[in-house]
């Protein structure tokens, strides 16, 4: 095994075969018996790779979500996809020439998964040619970027959501819940642990131009945005070291591990590790004055594991990407309202933070913050 994602991928194609949420309308036996006749989220997935096709094949899933649509830059992989997902002729583009999706009715939003560096001007092209956007976190290379795409949607009248997939995950919002009812007391301390050991040494994830950085651009930003999901404030100031033991592999701008500390403005404070050299990472815990929280697997692809003072959450088992694209359809065509917010400004805020930890680790210094 030579990555968290290898082992993630494996256990998540087992979960898929038992994953039942009725209530929140992923598909399941629950979709046999009641057949969806409402509206349908007509979505074409921007960039073929991995996460791309698990997007698809969770979609199939789906009944508020379609995939009717392909944009690639290799021809092979639109070829395939067209044959597996009956995607016709039309609705296949590559990245030089999608803006003519304006003139294709049959695609409501494009869902961005390609590297970090070009959400910026893919989101902006979507959003001129009149399409709602679903954009893959980080939502950009830094806050100035991701205003700009902010802008750019609210200018063209057209929503822009970012692919934070546990805002929906069921143990998740069980602990939110608790949180919200007082159930843990005055929050206290937060822990968000993410990280393994990458692998190829040229993939883009370790190009800064790509990435717009390393671990933290990646994995870190679970820890970084569950901090704030988990505590139920935003952070008012940040500290951070850097540490590097492979200068060979992670180049000047990419980071191998980020260790981050944020303040909160009721008085809790978080602690957290973002690293591409450990595996066995992926653990969250909140405490408060009257009880705890701990999620182990606490964002992996599935299944999330948790346990609270009053015992263990035994939420219903989901594939994420499949809730996901079922509430987000939601959102765009029924004007839903999630309980943690998925929408673009959710994103600027997390970058605002990712900007300062940077900012933190470089200088030594406390920053403040003001999202």
């Amino acid at each position: 095994m030579n990555s968290r994602r290898d082992f993630l991928q494996k256990i998540t194609a087992s979960a898929i075969a038992f994953t039942v949420f009725p209530h929140t309308g992923v598909a399941g036996k629950e979709a046999t018996e009641r057949p969806y006749d409402g509206p349908v989220l007509r979505v074409a997935i921007m960039g073929l790779g991995s996460y791309g096709t698990r997007v698809a094949e969770a979609m199939q899933s789906c009944k508020k979500a379609k995939l009717v649509g392909v944009i690639s830059g290799t021809p092979s992989k639109i070829k395939d996809w067209q044959q597996k997902y009956n995607i016709p002729e039309k609705n296949c583009y590559n990245y030089e020439n999608f803006d003519k999706i304006k003139d294709n009715p049959d695609i409501d939003a494009v869902y961005v998964i390609t590297p970090n560096a070009l959400h910026h001007p893919q989101v902006i092209r979507v959003a001129k040619a009149g399409k709602h956007v679903i954009c893959e976190k980080p939502m950009a290379l830094n806050a100035k970027e991701g205003q700009e795409m902010v802008g750019a949607c609210k200018k063209a009248n057209v929503k822009l959501l970012v692919g934070y997939r546990m805002h929906f995950e069921p143990h998740t919002l069980e602990v939110i819940r608790m949180r919200n009812a007082g159930e843990f007391g005055k929050i206290l301390f937060f822990q968000g642990l993410c990280g393994f050991r990458i692998g190829d040494p040229t993939q883009w994830r370790l190009n800064r131009q790509l990435a717009g950085g390393g671990s933290l651009m990646d994995i870190g930003i679970y820890a970084l945005n569950g901090a704030r999901y988990m505590i139920g404030e935003d952070p008012v100031w940040v500290t951070a070291q850097e540490t590097k033991t492979d200068h060979q592999k992670f180049k000047e701008g990419v980071d191998e591990t980020i260790q981050f500390q944020l303040g909160f403005p009721g008085g809790a404070v978080a602690s957290c590790l973002s690293t591409y050299s450990m595996n066995n990472l992926d653990k969250f815990f909140l405490n408060g004055e009257k009880g705890f929280a701990e999620m182990q697997p606490s964002t992996g692809y599935g299944p999330i594991k948790g346990r609270t003072n009053k015992g263990e959450l035994k939420q219903p088992i989901v594939v994420h990407q499949t809730l996901q694209m079922e509430e987000m359809a939601g959102i765009i065509l029924e004007g839903k309202q999630p309980v943690v917010p998925v929408d673009g400004e959710e994103g600027v805020r997390d970058l605002k933070v990712m900007d300062a930890i940077y900012e933190a680790a470089k200088s030594g210094k406390k920053i403040a913050l003001k999202l």
